[in-house]
């Protein structure tokens, strides 16, 4: 069952564990698009699937031949949005994506290259929910990255966003 709103820390916990994909924004170094917001979609996991809950912590496997990887070279600070209009909740309770009912999560942050230890973490956490990432081309040079939170908005209810900081965010139980 998902959380009751008004545990927005444990509600953003719980939408990040249940998504394997996000929306991450950043500011384009591109051509013909440099400062302006650019949005692109990135598989993700915060840890194995299932009820243990995962760590917390959005992991991401990426390449510096991807657009959005090379914006994030010259400014690290992105935006990821996840939400459960990805999983069955929404659609089985008719709610749209744009209904705060169907809770949706924005963090605030940069996006960082895991250390040789954080590093089997990271991999066991993608490769357990996106096992297709292990055969991608080795001469692309994938590294694991994760998802530096600074801030964070919870949209699960009608009355706006709630603000949720990072330190209630990773101390409580999804």
């Amino acid at each position: 069952a998902i959380p009751p709103p008004e545990e927005a820390a444990r509600m953003a916990r719980y939408v990040l564990h249940s998504c394997d994909w996000g929306a991450l924004a950043t500011l384009s170094a591109q051509e013909g698009l440099r400062g302006r917001p650019f949005a692109n979609i990135f598989s993700l996991s915060d840890g194995p699937p299932g009820p243990c809950g995962g760590s917390g912590v959005p992991y991401l496997y990426l390449t510096d031949m991807e657009i959005s990887v090379q914006d994030l070279e010259v400014n690290s600070n992105a935006s990821l949005t996840v939400s459960l209009a990805q999983t069955p909740y929404c659609r089985k309770h008719k709610y749209d994506p744009q209904n705060p009912l169907c809770a949706h999560i924005i963090f605030v942050g940069s996006i960082v290259k895991v250390n040789d230890s954080e590093g089997d973490i990271a991999k066991k956490a993608l490769f357990s929910r996106h096992p297709e990432m292990e055969s991608w081309p080795k001469d692309h040079n994938w590294f694991f990255a994760k998802f530096n939170i600074t801030n964070i908005w919870v949209l699960d209810y009608f009355g706006g966003l709630k603000i949720v900081t990072p330190e209630e965010y990773y101390s409580v139980k999804p």
